[in-house]
C-alpha cells in the first residue's frame, strides 16, 4: 500500500520527472532565483534505502546537496565510501548530522567527544560546512557540563558550524516529561551561536516553529524541513501536511538573511516503491521551491 493520502504524479509529471532522470537534473516550472537558500536531502528521506540511494536521487531531481544521518546504514559511517559516492554522482555533501541518537550510541564510538570529532574528520573530508548536533543526554553529565565551550572552540579551531537541534519532551505516563535532555530539549536558550529548527520536533514538542525562527533570529543557521500533528511520536511528514505552517517559515526564512541550508527530512517509508518515493520528494522540492519565491 501507498502513502495514506498520497496522490500519484499525473501523467506530466511522470513524463518530467523521467526526463530530468535523463537530464540529471530537476526543473521546477519556475525559473530559479539567484537568493534561494540551499536546499538538500537528508540521508534518512530515503530510509529504507541506502546512503547512495539518496545520492541518486538527490542527483535525478536536482537537489542541492545531500545531509548525510550517520548511522542510518553502515556505508553512512564509512568517511572515503561517502566521499567516493558523492564524487560519482557529483552531489554535494551539504551537512554531516554527527550520531546522537541512542539508536547510534555505538556508532564511532561511545564517547559523545569522539563522535563530534570524527563527524568533524568527515565533515572536512567531505567539504561540508556544517555538522548538526543534539542537546546532550542528562546522563552524559560531563559532556552536558562542558557542551556549549566545547561546540565553541570545535566551531573556532575548524570553521565549521555546529547547529544545535531543537528536539522534544520524552512524555511518560499521564504525559509526565522524563527531562531527558540537559539542560532541556529547547536549545533556545543555550550559550550556542547556530541553531537548527526542526518542524516535526517543534510540533512534537507542541511549540510553533515559526515561533520559534522569530525568536532566533541570526541563530537559525539550519533547517530540517517536515512536519508534524503534535503527537507524542516523532512524525516527519512532508511540510504542509501537518500544523506547523511550513509555508509560513519557509516564507519568513526567504525574507530573512538566512544564509544556511534547509534539508529534507521526511518520512518515506511507506512509500511502495522508488518511482512513489521520487515522486514525494520532488513534490516537497517543488513545494520548497515555490514557498520559498512567493516570499520574494
Amino acid at each position: 500500500m501507498g502513502r495514506p493520502g498520497f496522490r500519484p504524479p499525473s501523467a506530466a509529471t511522470r513524463e518530467r520527472r523521467d526526463s530530468c532522470r535523463v537530464a540529471g537534473d530537476y526543473t521546477s516550472p519556475v525559473p530559479d532565483t539567484p537568493a534561494m537558500p540551499r536546499i538538500g536531502l537528508s540521508t534518512s528521506s530515503v530510509y529504507p534505502e541506502s546512503t547512495a540511494a539518496a545520492f541518486e536521487i538527490a542527483k535525478h531531481l536536482g537537489y542541492d546537496g545531500v545531509e548525510v544521518m550517520v548511522g542510518t546504514d553502515r556505508v553512512s559511517a564509512d568517511i572515503e565510501a561517502v566521499a567516493r559516492i558523492s564524487e560519482y554522482y557529483e552531489v554535494p555533501v551539504s551537512s554531516v548530522h554527527a550520531p546522537c541518537l541512542l539508536l547510534t550510541k555505538r556508532v564511532w564510538g561511545t564517547d559523545p567527544w569522539d563522535k563530534l570529532r570524527t563527524s568533524v574528520d568527515a565533515a572536512l573530508r567531505w567539504g561540508a560546512p556544517t555538522v548538526v548536533v543534539h542537546p546532550p543526554f542528562r546522563w552524559q553529565r560531563g559532556y552536558a557540563t562542558g557542551f556549549t565551550k566545547g561546540i565553541r572552540r570545535l566551531s573556532s579551531e575548524t570553521g565549521l558550524s555546529f547547529p544545535v537541534e531543537n528536539m522534544y519532551p520524552w512524555r511518560g505516563p499521564a504525559g509526565v516529561d522524563l527531562r531527558a535532555y540537559a539542560p532541556s530539549w529547547d536549545p533556545t536558550d543555550l550559550d550556542v551561536d547556530d541553531l537548527t529548527l526542526d518542524l516535526s520536533h517543534a510540533s512534537t514538542a507542541r511549540q510553533s516553529a515559526l515561533e520559534l525562527a522569530r525568536a532566533w533570529g541570526p541563530r537559525l543557521k539550519h533547517v530540517h524541513l517536515t512536519d508534524g500533528r503534535g503527537a507524542a511520536a516523532d512524525d516527519h511528514l512532508l511540510p504542509g501536511e501537518g500544523d506547523q505552517r511550513a509555508d509560513l517559515v519557509l516564507g519568513h526564512i526567504a525574507r530573512s538573511n538566512f544564509t544556511g541550508d534547509i534539508i529534507v527530512e521526511v518520512r518515506t517509508r511507506s512509500a511502495s516503491d522508488r518511482d512513489e518515493r521520487e515522486a514525494l520528494l520532488a513534490q516537497v522540492l517543488d513545494y520548497t521551491k515555490t514557498h520559498l519565491r512567493r516570499a520574494t
